[in-house]
């Protein structure tokens, strides 16, 4: 497996280079060669952690234990299954940490989520620094009062309850959100100050996009359409934010 794994790097370095991308060589590694285990600890904090990682996760979670059962994973002692389950409930825990921290120095939040929110977040600085074992995880994961879960791309924190997910209208509801599926209307929302920043930045770079002289005028409206809509959420995240201390 390892001389697999090098002859990997090199030819991502030899393609890299081939396309004239040497910022996208393999830089040699300070901590040694690269092993299965490293490979594994990797692969599950980029699912974890990375934009679009909790999607993923949500998605073929199921998948990936089963195709990974019958595998190296299987035959390790930190195969990749407990380093999902603790990587994801550390992605988790420092989710809440900031929500908590945020929460404490002012910062509003909104949504129909947001009281929820603020409840979870009040346990954050319990699980800091002390997620090593995959019990530990699990018995953060299996707690729906602690399920909180950032989704950048949709520019909202899931407060997940299942009973009240509209990412899962049919079917069993599982314990885990569909990120990639959030509605608008959803009971599981909640918005911080931040999101809001971003939405408003986010539009700004849209309207930018569609001012430009090489936009067609049919995408140039549909940009714009799009970024009053950011600026509509983050309005209504003004309107409608409270705070830690209004709600204690």
């Amino acid at each position: 497996m390892r001389e697999r794994l090098a002859a990997y790097v090199d030819w991502i370095n030899t393609v890299a280079t081939r396309l004239g991308r040497p910022h996208e060589r393999v830089a040699p590694d300070p901590h040694g060669p690269l092993t299965p285990r490293r490979l594994r600890r990797t692969l599950a904090w980029h699912i974890a952690r990375l934009p679009g990682g909790l999607v993923a996760l949500a998605v073929q979670y199921g998948h990936l234990r089963t195709a990974l059962s019958a595998g190296y994973a299987s035959r390790s002692r930190g195969g990749i299954h407990d380093l999902l389950d603790i990587e994801t409930a550390r992605a988790t825990a420092d989710t809440l940490a900031r929500l908590h921290d945020d929460l404490a120095t002012g910062a509003g939040i909104s949504g129909p989520a947001a009281a929820r929110a603020i409840r979870s977040a009040s346990h954050g600085p319990a699980f800091a620094g002390v997620l090593h074992t995959s019990r530990q995880a699990r018995e953060l994961l299996a707690n729906p009062s602690l399920a909180v879960h950032d989704n950048p791309h949709a520019y909202l924190l899931c407060v997940y309850d299942r009973d009240k997910a509209l990412c899962h209208r049919t079917g069993p509801r599982p314990d885990a959100p569909r990120l990639d599926g959030c509605e608008p209307l959803c009971a599981n929302i909640a918005r911080t100050d931040q999101h809001a920043r971003t939405l408003i930045a986010h539009a700004a770079t849209l309207e930018h996009q569609a001012d430009s002289s090489l936009t067609p005028p049919p995408l140039a409206a549909r940009l714009r359409h799009q970024a009053q809509r950011h600026r509509d959420i983050a309005a209504q995240h003004h309107r409608d934010r409270t705070t830690q201390e209004a709600t204690s």
